[in-house]
């Protein structure tokens, strides 16, 4: 049960990982949208051509709709963020805040973990489960 436990707060705390991807995902779309990579390239003539596209209405609705889309997840990016810092700092241990942090909002990884820190990797490991289990 313990295990299941550290494993759901792992999961909680990878939420914000999933956020900023999928932001950088939705941000990556606009900008094939907003270089016409996705949307069917418009002639000399000023008029798009192609059979999915027929007028630069819909090319400005999907570009609109995009950018709503993004927005969006910027927010719900930023709440989670916010949510996770918010429980991180009410922990009592700054070494633990330090590592949650880095590991989960910075998306250190290991290496750089323990560089920034002066921990050895078995020391990381040690600190993050005590962490975990304090979270």
């Amino acid at each position: 049960m313990e295990q299941e436990s550290i494993e759901a707060k792992k999961e909680y705390l990878k939420g914000y990982e999933k956020a900023v991807r999928q932001t950088e995902r939705c941000r990556l779309r606009l900008e094939e949208i907003r270089l016409g990579r996705i949307i069917t390239p418009v002639a000399n003539d000023g008029t798009p051509h192609g059979s999915n596209i027929s007028d630069l209405s819909s090319y400005a609705a999907i570009l609109e709709q995009e950018e709503k889309r993004y927005i969006k997840l910027r927010c719900k990016r930023a709440m989670k963020c916010r949510k996770i810092m918010n429980r991180i700092e009410r922990m009592g241990n700054e070494d633990e805040k330090d590592i949650l942090t880095c590991r989960y909002i910075k998306l250190m990884k290991w290496y750089d973990i323990c560089e920034r820190m002066g921990y050895s990797r078995q020391q990381a490991y040690r600190v993050h489960g005590r962490a975990l289990e304090n979270f």
